[in-house]
């Protein structure tokens, strides 16, 4: 005789259980109940049909009950809500909505997929009318009309949780001004925090304002607005609410027969999906399972388990037996123009369960490019990977752009399959330059993690540096000096990398030494330099001053007011914004470029323009989005807005009119829109005729040059060979003067390496490299500092030495001796030697 199997409830669980059961069993007998109208919809979707990216509401209907039925002759009952649970007897009694009618139904099997339900807290106020959750395509409607009716401008959104993030952008999106309320110190719960304070600085990009820390104390709705107090005593006053701030189990009807559940009300079932009544499956939100990483009991409320565990309980029901081996949480998000994904469990999940850094797991954490980053569209991505001591990989998390996606996707895989971090560098994944790179991040952060448990890399996490004694830590910072321009670690030291080991000699040995860079790469590098020379208390910053500056940048709201207050008093004051009608917009594509590359293209720009114009810059290092901010505070002129395109970051200068800012002229009369301040100044003193020194050299002064600094180049001895002309001028010489010319390389082109010149290939290779990288040129610098002014001095007392004639040097150097130097000097707050 064929079964009788009742399902409670649709959506992903009971839905894919009765479209599995009938394509496993023609004959079964298959009744689905569902309270509301809609038995399958995309609820994942609301958030983006509220906001008008999905534009047709009947796309969220995956299934109908009427097409339902069709296709697989299962009985559908919408607005039936089964209301009591008879397990002696096997019926449930069900309450038709509509007609108040109650009836009953025999089973043989009961599956029961209630879902969860949003908390709604009682707080006072909470049901003023203005105020709504999104749960449902009845909750997507009344929100849409309120916003089509009432055109809201502000809005608050209690929660920080994907639904919550995803509406607060579509809100925005509609021009609404979005504050975002979260009573954790960070949005994303997944996520740990280091890696949500880049989703919060990104949120706040956008001019959103951020409340972490704060919960909602009461609302107070009035003529049609409502005040939203905080328990810190702020006030928010805005048109609409959206609470979202978390879920519970739809688990009544379980309880009330008598089913296990759990302190939370999640239902208890074991491994076939049974509930204690072996006759009663349950599925989805409602359900406890098993966490699949460290195998205690939690609750998973994702729309992919509960597909995953309809199809198993289809199984069960008719003899297949299958079992579910838990949940790894594995999520992804969009936040405006962030993807935010993780798999696995976190720092704080392990924590709970009293496992502690580097005693237990350890954790990799790395900045990685999405493709080649000599292909345009190659956008960083953070990635964080934990892991334990053996090497089995515990969990991973992944802020960025471009192929977030696919990454979380094989950490995930791996992750089911039992892989460790050996196993990761292995794999074999697909590569062309438009999609990623021979060393995919998955395979760079396995190489990181690698380094970390043989002992090749100490590494220090963020967390860790506020237990450190000032007095025994060294910040080594070995970035170029131009890149500090841009933001430093406080009382850190700065060696550049390629300098480290000639100066081994200023570090003190008997302190811990952190080195770090902008990302951590030459951060390696140099822990690698030290730890080999004898230095044993060597810690690498991981994530580098990237994900420093990321931490420890400010968490409360003023950044946000400031600049919207800024904005206001700008508009007051005869100010516009960016618009299609107002200024004159300039672009700029400075796609491609790396640091300082971007900045310097700016600052050549800008002197072009006229006062009030717009310049339009595009660029793909994300770095440049907080570096424009810096020089545009430095220069004087304004940052009007910036944004993220497919694969472009934009930003938009406007040029501060002259009368407003005090000028001075730079030695090639061109206009620099900055004022330049005493001890301001920078000077090189350029002695090494090498090729990668002299590289060095140019890019600091077209750097601090791109900063609005005056720049003085001072050429000594073996650095006169870098402004030499190419081509063999015909001058009277002594015998000595003639031997050094022919001895000495004649111009940029023909200098060698400090190390690895390997007969002329290392040169060679190193300008390959930088051509495919989008690197300027040795030769496209030294033109860049002429087109900027940077004062180019000839040592004439080291020409007379090395047999060198001002004929012989390229246009635009002057000669000048030790007090011309020095006279620089004195009006500079820096000044190197290389």
């Amino acid at each position: 005789m064929p079964k009788k199997v009742l399902i409670i409830g649709g959506v992903a669980g009971g839905a894919s259980t009765a479209a599995r059961l009938r394509r496993m069993d023609e004959n079964a007998e298959i009744i689905l109940f569902e309270k509301g109208e809609y038995i399958s919809f995309a609820n994942c979707g609301l958030p983006y049909y509220i906001g008008g990216v999905i534009e047709e509401r009947e796309k969220l209907l995956i299934q109908t009950p009427e097409k339902f039925q069709k296709r697989f002759r299962v009985e559908v009952k919408v607005k039936n809500e089964v209301i009591k649970i008879d397990r002696e007897k096997k019926e449930v009694e069900v309450k038709e909505l509509e007609s108040g009618r109650i009836y009953r139904e025999f089973y043989d099997v009961l599956v029961l997929s209630p879902g969860s339900i949003p908390l709604h807290p009682p707080i006072e106020g909470i049901d003023s009318p203005n105020i709504f959750t999104l749960w449902n395509i009845p909750d997507s409607d009344r929100i849409k009309e309120f916003i089509e009716q009432k055109k809201p401008k502000r809005v608050a959104v209690i929660g920080g949780g994907f639904i919550g993030l995803e509406m607060a952008e579509n809100l925005y999106h509609q021009g609404m001004d979005v504050s975002i309320i979260e009573m954790a110190d960070q949005v994303m719960a997944p996520m740990d925090f280091e890696m949500a304070q880049i989703v919060h600085q990104h949120i706040k990009s956008k001019d959103v304002k951020v409340y972490l820390k704060d919960g909602v104390e009461s609302f107070e709705h009035k003529d049609g607005l409502t005040i939203v107090k905080l328990q810190s005593g702020t006030k928010i006053e805005v048109d609409l609410v959206l609470l979202s701030i978390g879920v519970r189990p739809q688990s009544e009807l379980a309880k009330d027969a008598g089913l296990k559940v759990n302190e939370r009300g999640g239902i208890i079932v074991d491994s076939m999906l049974r509930t204690s009544d072996p006759s009663i499956y349950a599925v989805g939100d409602a359900i406890e399972v098993v966490d699949f990483i460290n195998g205690s009991k939690t609750m998973v409320p994702l729309a992919g388990p509960a597909n995953k565990q309809g199809r198993i309980v289809a199984n069960n029901i008719v003899g297949r037996k299958e079992e579910y081996k838990g949940s790894q949480g594995t999520s992804i998000a969009k936040i405006f123009d962030l993807t935010v994904a993780s798999t696995g469990n976190n720092e704080k999940q392990l924590n709970k369960l009293g496992m502690r850094l580097n005693k237990d797991y350890k954790v990799s954490l790395i900045h990685a490019n999405s493709n080649a980053s000599y292909y345009p569209g190659s956008i960083p991505m953070t990635i964080k990977l934990i892991f334990d001591l053996s090497g089995k990989v515990l969990g991973a998390q992944i802020v960025g752009y471009n192929g977030v996606d696919k990454r979380i996707d094989v950490l995930a895989t791996s992750i089911r399959l039992g892989a460790n971090i050996y196993d990761l560098k292995e794999l074999e994944l697909a590569y062309a330059p438009p999609y990623s790179s021979a060393k995919d991040p998955v395979h760079m952060v396995a190489f990181h993690a690698e380094n970390i448990l043989k002992g090749d890399l100490d590494v220090i996490l963020w967390n860790e540096l506020q237990r450190l004694q000032k007095e025994d830590v060294i910040f080594l910072d070995v970035r170029e000096p131009i890149e500090r321009e841009l933001g430093f670690i406080e009382n850190s030291i700065n060696i550049p990398l390629d300098q480290l080991r000639d100066r081994l000699k200023e570090l003190d040995p008997n302190k811990l030494i952190i080195p770090y860079c902008a990302v951590g790469l030459r951060g390696y590098i140099a822990s690698r330099i030290l730890t080999q020379n004898g230095f044993k208390k060597v810690k690498n910053l991981s994530g580098g001053y990237t994900t420093y500056k990321t931490i420890f940048s400010k968490n409360d709201q003023k950044s946000v007011e400031d600049r919207t207050s800024f904005i206001e008093n700008f508009k007051e004051n005869g100010g516009t914004m960016v618009s299609e009608k107002s200024e004159k917009i300039i672009k700029l594509n400075a796609c491609g470029l790396s640091c300082p590359g971007p900045i310097m293209k700016v600052f050549e720009k800008i002197k072009e323009l006229d006062d009030e114009d717009v310049l339009e810059v595009s660029a793909t290092d994300p770095g440049f989005m907080s570096d424009i901010k810096i020089w545009c505070e430095r220069t004087g002129n304004i940052l009007l807005k910036t944004e993220k395109r497919e694969k472009e970051f934009i930003a938009f200068v406007k040029k501060k009119a002259h009368s407003q800012i005090s000028l001075k002229e730079n030695t090639k009369k061109n206009i620099s829109p900055v004022d330049f301040s005493p001890n301001e100044d920078k000077t090189i003193v350029v002695f090494s005729g090498d090729l990668d020194k002299a590289i060095a050299s140019f890019v600091i002064a077209n750097g601090a040059a791109s900063m609005g600094r005056k720049v003085t180049m001072f050429f000594t001895f073996w650095g006169l060979n870098i402004l030499r002309r190419p081509e063999k001028i015909k001058l009277k010489k002594a015998f000595l003067d003639k031997m050094f010319g022919i001895m000495m390389p004649r111009g940029s082109k023909k200098l060698k390496l400090s190390k690895m010149n390997m007969a002329g290939m290392g040169p060679k290779m190193i300008r390959r490299v930088m051509e495919d990288k989008n690197i300027s040129s040795l030769e496209e610098l030294i033109q860049s500092a002429k087109d900027s002014g940077i004062r180019m001095i000839a040592c004439n007392m080291s020409m007379d030495v090395m047999g060198i004639k001002k004929e012989e040097l390229i246009d635009g150097v002057e000669v000048g001796g030790v007090a011309t130097y020095l006279g620089a000097a004195e009006e500079s707050n820096v000044n190197l030697f290389i």
